[in-house]
């Protein structure tokens, strides 16, 4: 008898909204054979060089500490699924990449407590069609979530470097 008042405590610390945030949307795979459209083909390796390292930590503004990066392409178009810290834990975005442009951006597992309006369309068509200037900026403003600017700030950083990634394997074909 003494816990029954502790019930509708206990039911919305654990069932609030904030803590249904963390979740995994679609795995790597589906969104990788989704934006193909084909069954998911073998993975490529870009090796991060010291021209790569540097222009990653510019847009991340802080250390990127791997040696590559795996992708997957068909003709001209890339996929890329990569990560950056939003608050306090990795958030998993697939980046799709067609003729320099982004065609799509999807957070594939979100792992913070809040911020997580970042995965839903209304935010995420913003990336449609946009394209990296020379000065590794996009050529178009993504619009802020009130709570999510860390989130948003992590999937527009993610957006530049899979454009500068896809720009650089393209040159390189």
């Amino acid at each position: 008898m003494k816990f029954i008042p502790l019930l509708p405590l206990f039911l919305i610390l654990f069932y609030h909204p904030i803590s249904l945030a963390k979740g995994t949307y679609q795995t790597p795979e589906s969104f990788i054979e989704q934006a193909l459209q084909a069954p998911k083909p073998k993975a490529k390796v870009f090796w991060i060089d010291d021209n790569a390292q540097t222009v990653i930590e510019t847009i991340l503004a802080h250390r990127f500490n791997k040696m590559r990066i795996r992708y997957w392409q068909k003709n001209n178009e890339t996929v890329w699924i990569l990560n950056e810290i939003g608050k306090e834990s990795p958030i998993t975005v697939g980046i799709h990449v067609k003729n320099q442009q982004i065609v799509q951006t999807k957070v594939l597992i979100y792992r913070e407590s809040r911020g997580d309006e970042v995965r839903h369309s209304f935010f995420t068509d913003q990336f449609k069609s946009a394209k990296l200037n020379n000065d590794l900026t996009l050529n178009r403003h993504i619009d802020g979530i009130t709570g999510a600017t860390l989130s948003v700030r992590a999937l527009t950083k993610l957006s530049r470097i899979a454009l500068w990634l896809d720009a650089t394997i393209q040159s390189k074909s």
